[in-house]
């Protein structure tokens, strides 16, 4: 009942919590702990409401130290058809992550946990 209440409040607030030294490990146990809707709310809040959107919310926490390990510690957790989901929202974007530092931490990790290169 406290998580779910927890976890409610980060909507709408989820990318600057994230990109702040302490709250984004607050955020990453959410993440952690989410059922598979909660989850997915929060991957649709990440990714943004616009699929044509060049700039979605995905790549500010991409570019950020912090926020880029909550991303690592989404695609961990996700199953198999939200990370599938996860993909195909981001492959357009991918030559741009590849170029960010931390997004090379990101794109690794979906190829590892996923079994093939993107």
């Amino acid at each position: 009942r406290h998580r779910a209440t927890v976890i409610k409040s980060f909507f709408g607030i989820l990318l600057p919590l994230s990109k702040h030294k302490f709250a984004s490990n607050v955020v990453e146990k959410c993440v952690t702990h989410a059922t598979r809707q909660e989850r997915q709310l929060l991957i649709e809040e990440i990714l943004g409401t616009d699929k044509n959107d060049a700039n979605p919310p995905l790549m500010g926490m991409v570019r950020d130290q912090f926020a880029n390990y909550v991303i690592q510690r989404l695609i961990d957790v996700m199953d198999p058809e939200q990370r599938q989901y996860l993909i195909q929202r981001i492959a357009r974007h991918l030559p741009n992550i590849r170029k960010i530092p931390y997004g090379k931490h990101i794109v690794a990790r979906i190829e590892k946990i996923a079994g093939y290169s993107l």
